[in-house]
């Protein structure tokens, strides 16, 4: 049975879950929820997301949500084809869980909410508050530089070898510039990781939107 993924073609967390579906070459179906007609916080859909948040993915009945779970998910399921995205020897998987760690805790607390203060919110017509994403690039800025120095040592953030943890980085790292930052291009090590992410096939396929096909 095809897996089928439920989420919106513009929602970051969902172009991040395609993204892995792209580099493990796994065939899925699409389901496009739109936001702006709330079918997100449909009864129907919080019976299988309850927060209303998307995306959620069905594997023949089986229910998983949250992103970053899904492509562990994915990675481990189909561990046997397309890019290796998951580490089996323990201590390699310690520091992919380490990288992972270090995504959510040092890089999307500060760039998911420095891009919903400064691209989402204009788009829902409320008014950006310019100090709050002034300080959070600021802090964003000094974790960054630590990715700087971990970085110069290795190509990639759980070492050598591209891991999710990598890939967790690009829905939000692709929006700095459109709130106003150039903290990644600006480091030289980071900029290297990061351009040689955004180039991959599978975030040029989903960077503008996930297309919907008939």
């Amino acid at each position: 049975m095809v897996l089928t993924l439920v989420g919106s073609p513009i929602s970051t967390c969902t172009k991040r879950v395609v993204a892995v579906f792209l580099e493990k070459q796994v065939p899925f179906k699409f389901v496009p929820i739109d936001f702006t007609k709330g079918e997100h916080k449909a009864p129907a859909f919080m019976e299988k997301q309850p927060f209303g948040q998307v995306p959620y993915l069905d594997d023949d009945g089986y229910i998983i949500y949250e992103s970053r779970a899904i492509c562990r998910y994915i990675a481990e399921k189909y561990a046997d084809q397309g890019t290796p995205l998951f580490p089996t020897d323990l201590k390699a998987k310690g520091l992919f869980e380490q990288a992972a760690s270090i995504e959510q805790s040092n890089f999307d607390v500060y760039a998911s909410k420095a891009a919903y203060e400064a691209v989402f919110k204009p788009n829902l017509g409320l008014v950006t508050d310019k100090s709050v994403v002034d300080s959070l690039i600021k802090q964003l800025e000094q974790k960054l530089d630590v990715y700087e120095q971990i970085l110069s040592k290795q190509k990639y953030l759980a070492g050598d070898e591209l891991t999710l943890a990598d890939l967790f980085h690009l829905p939000y790292g692709a929006l700095l510039p459109a709130v106003g930052s150039n903290a990644i291009q600006e480091r030289p090590n980071v900029a290297r990781w990061f351009n040689s992410l955004t180039e991959r096939p599978s975030w040029k396929a989903v960077k503008d939107g996930i297309v919907v096909t008939a």
